[in-house]
């Protein structure tokens, strides 16, 4: 197969979707890797590294779109791409089409074939392609809210673990899945006062068990958010309902009940968000204010640390690519149901139900296209 992998050209995307070491393992299989220049380099990983490896290396993202069968990318094409994707051909990136629109209907004048990463899934309803950046996601959201709480830069002013004879920060997070529990794990290991909201009792369960002492657990409802909001110094937003729109667990109303300075990492906004005041920033202009209310949305939190996410996502995502390469789109999804959950578009027509219920759009069983 004809493997092309574009230069991410979203605000400060420094992230690549393919690292020399999945190139060579992709060539060794007969595969052909086509690189445009310098993709890589953000990353850490200059050409010399992907020609070694057996990756013929071009310049442009026209030129890559042109010859590949399959683009491989991190993030959603955006607007200068669309005129780039041809019909029939495979994109296998995040997309997290029902938080944005233009881009879904996009695809779907395209008659590309799209296999988004964020709903391959497993039999046991994990998602292996969202995991590994979900957790670089999760500990980034403390480290960010850890630093937006200084003073100089918006915040209350406070140490999130604080020091002897001070209490320290209340970390109050709003999921208890991978994003987190990384991120409770990060946060109680600088010794805050944590507490995480869910739904699932089992899962609270779990994470009572597993936790430091210094993290809780609560039911997540209205009730409980309102109670404890006036007193949280950072709120991280972690809901995920695979290919859906988040629900908005924090209304703008709620704002009025914050301490100023509060921080909010929403790093649920790429879908949609679980804050209702957050839209999407970029790490250039990553923050706003609203009611004396800090707020970081940030899309894509892991651009920010490449070399780290480049290699998990790889890690990841290398066998997924290497059996659709091997077998093709089609009979790959027909043999392996993690693969067909990952199917959203199909020539025109929306085979995931989520996206199609996002915006109202007719839903296509994905087996007609099988």
């Amino acid at each position: 197969m004809l493997i092309g992998v574009p230069k991410e050209i979203k605000n400060n995307e420094n992230r690549v979707a393919l690292t020399p070491a999945g190139a060579k393992e992709l060539v060794k299989q007969g595969h052909q890797v086509y690189l445009q220049e310098n993709a890589g380099a953000e990353s850490g990983f200059g050409n010399e590294l992907y020609r070694k490896a057996g990756a013929t290396i071009l310049p442009s993202i026209e030129e890559i779109y042109r010859v590949a069968e399959m683009i491989l990318k991190v993030k959603e094409p955006i607007e200068p791409e669309y005129p780039l994707i041809r019909e029939n051909q495979l994109l296998f990136t995040y997309f997290h089409f029902a938080s944005y629109e233009p881009l879904t209907k996009a695809m779907i004048n395209s008659k590309a074939v799209c296999l988004a990463y964020e709903t391959v899934e497993k039999a046991d309803r994990s998602l292996p392609l969202l995991i590994p950046m979900s957790e670089v996601a999760g500990r980034m959201a403390v480290q960010k809210g850890a630093n937006y709480l200084e003073k100089p830069l918006g915040g209350r002013g406070i140490l999130l673990g604080g020091v002897p004879g001070t209490l320290p920060a209340k970390v109050l997070i709003l999921g208890g899945g991978v994003v987190g529990t990384h991120a409770a794990l990060m946060a109680a290991g600088l010794g805050a006062d944590v507490t995480i909201l869910d739904v699932s009792l089992p899962r609270m369960r779990y994470l009572a068990d597993m936790m430091p002492p210094n993290v809780k657990t609560m039911m997540s409802n209205e009730y409980n958010i309102r109670k404890l909001i006036p007193s949280a110094d950072l709120i991280i937003g972690a809901v995920l309902i695979p290919g859906a729109k988040a629900p908005h667990l924090i209304t703008r109303d709620m704002l009025k009940e914050m301490l100023p300075g509060t921080v909010l990492v929403d790093v649920a906004v790429d879908q949609g968000g679980c804050i209702e005041t957050c839209q999407p920033t970029t790490h250039e202009n990553p923050t706003y204010v609203i009611d004396g209310v800090l707020h970081y949305c940030v899309a894509n939190m892991p651009g920010a640390v490449p070399y780290t996410s480049t290699l998990a996502l790889t890690n990841a995502t290398l066998p997924y690519v290497l059996e659709v390469a091997e077998k093709g789109w089609k009979n790959a999804a027909i043999q392996n149901p993690e693969l067909r959950a990952g199917l959203n578009i199909i020539d025109g027509e929306v085979v995931y139900k989520a996206v199609a219920d996002t915006f109202s759009l007719e839903y296509v069983p994905v087996e007609k296209h099988l």
